[in-house]
């Protein structure tokens, strides 16, 4: 393909992006799923202006370069908005799924696939890593939709952003056994802990410096530039240094969103860089199923079907026995997690763009590379299709979503933005971008709108004791990880021993778990 050849595919891939977009809105369907039937319908057409386009794919879309164009834009952008605080609530369920269950989930497919196909164990590992890791985009939508309890929402999404590492780093190993013919456990497990290990730290490291250098700079584009450097430049990084580049990228997403974006950016500059990274992921999941759906043919399909329904089979059953069988473990060292919620998560396992870009990065040479492209393909489509449909009812039928928020929970989203609206007029204040006439009216009517909104709060809290427990334990949490952190901080200065500041950090613990009533109405409207 010439330049100007390669330009006039990504514009056509655009261009069937788009009206793939428009026609899902219309008709009220995900995205993803119109994507997956709009990439088979592309690849079955004939017209000559297509079949001379997509028949051969860019020359410059080598294995190697389609895995650095399209990881790290789509795991850092899943990286950015979540916080370590959910996190480390959730972190059993979530790292025990991410290893444990990636591992479980690409044994069962693989012998599954084995056994039942005659593909050689080794490449029927492969694949089975390819399809081990999950994709949120889809059930995160219906989620929000429907309103699904928060804490559901944080273990799905934190799941699929630390198995896409997970599952990358154990589909290289297994990727270099088939070219080596030779494939050892112990070594196979030494390679896995370093990688993750060594991935995370050079992520977390170029993260906070990256995170430094935005808190001296106030110009979206750079710090949006500077994140775009910091995706692409950690997982290159980390995979020069033999590690995973995946985890590197997660692990700098997680830093910029936690630590850069809350200390160093603006309110104005957070919101372009949310907005760039969300249509980043979206350019790059429309380009992915397409290309895909481009190399797939019905025909395939339709003549692999046995094969096909066997592997979609095989992934389901490896879904099903990791989640009931690790998150009822996990309940022993955390919080447990209901049963009904773990029907949700046994059937939101999606399938999506990762899985797509590893096998799209198989070379063509690769034994049964045409099987397994077709197998990948058959999985997302499924899984993106049938259980994106179903999703819906499934969480109506167990009674786990909602159909809208809640007065609560409205009046205290419009209290967090009111605050931050006066935060920025205070900034504004500051820096004599405003006059002073300008700043008292709209300082007025923000107080003013605050006030409504207080006064609803305390009026729902005033009837809903639960409610008004709850908060309070959230904030009391909250107010001893800041004392506790504190703490740690004076120990680091110098000012206290560590046996003096573990003392203390005891006592802070102990007031923090002390039962206290709730407060009165009146306590609680601040008067």
């Amino acid at each position: 393909m010439t330049p100007s050849s390669t330009i006039e595919f990504l514009v056509w891939l655009l261009i069937a992006a788009s009206i793939i977009a428009v026609i899902a809105a219309r008709l009220r369907i995900p995205y993803t799923v119109a994507l997956v039937l709009g990439g088979l319908l592309l690849g079955s057409f004939h017209l000559p202006i297509l079949q001379n386009l997509f028949a051969h794919p860019p020359d410059w879309l080598t294995p190697d370069v389609s895995l650095v164009i399209f990881l790290p834009a789509l795991l850092f952008e899943g990286s950015l908005k979540i916080q370590f605080r959910h996190l480390r609530e959730n972190l059993v369920p979530i790292s025990l799924l991410a290893t444990v269950g990636v591992l479980a989930a690409t044994l069962i497919s693989g012998f599954a696939l084995h056994w039942a196909l005659g593909i050689p164990l080794l490449i029927a590992l492969v694949f089975g890593a390819i399809v081990a890791a999950t994709d949120p985009i889809s059930i995160l939508a219906i989620f929000k939709d429907m309103a699904v309890d928060k804490r559901l929402t944080i273990i799905v999404e934190g799941e699929s952003l630390f198995n896409d590492g997970t599952a990358v780093v154990l589909y290289g190993i297994l990727f270099g056994a088939v070219a080596s013919s030779h494939f050892a456990i112990a070594t196979g497990i030494r390679d896995f802990v370093v990688e993750v290990a060594g991935g995370a730290a050079v992520g977390a490291v170029l993260g906070y410096i990256f995170s430094k250098l935005t808190q001296k700079i106030e110009d979206p584009e750079i710090e949006i530039t500077l994140t775009t450097i910091l995706a692409y430049g950690s997982y290159l990084l980390a995979q020069s240094l033999h590690l995973s580049g995946v985890i590197a990228t997660v692990a700098a997403g997680l830093m910029i969103g936690n630590f850069g974006v809350r200390t160093g950016m603006s309110s104005r500059t957070r919101i372009a860089l949310w907005s760039f990274w969300e249509y980043a992921s979206f350019l790059i999941n429309s380009i992915l199923f397409l290309i895909i759906g481009l190399q797939v043919r019905l025909g395939d399909l339709f003549h692999m079907w046995r094969a096909t329904l066997f592997t979609i089979a095989a992934v389901l059953a490896g879904r099903v026995l990791t989640v009931y069988g690790i998150v009822p473990f996990s309940g022993l060292f955390s919080t447990r997690i209901p049963f009904r919620w773990q029907h949700v998560m046994v059937w939101g396992g999606m399938r999506g763009a990762l899985s797509l870009a590893l096998v799209l990065s198989i070379g063509k040479h690769f034994p049964y590379r045409d099987q397994l492209l077709t197998m990948t393909f058959g999985v997302v489509a499924f899984t993106i299709v049938v259980q994106g449909i179903t999703m819906k009812p499934l969480i109506r039928w167990l009674g786990i979503g909602q159909n809208d928020d809640d007065d609560y929970s409205r009046a205290r989203v419009r209290r967090r933005a009111i605050a931050a609206a006066l935060s920025e007029l205070e900034s504004m204040s500051n820096s004599q971008s405003i006059s002073g006439p300008v700043y008292e009216q709209l300082r007025h009517e923000l107080d003013g709108r605050l006030e409504n909104v207080n006064a609803a709060v305390d009026s729902i809290l005033g009837e809903n004791q639960d409610r008004l427990a709850e908060e309070l334990q959230v904030a009391r949490t909250r107010l001893n990880t800041a004392e506790k952190s504190a703490i740690e901080q004076a120990m680091q200065d110098g000012w206290i021993s560590a046996n003096t500041a573990s003392k203390i950090i005891d006592e802070a613990d102990l007031h923090s778990a002390k039962p206290s009533a709730a407060p009165q109405k009146s306590t609680v409207a601040g008067q």
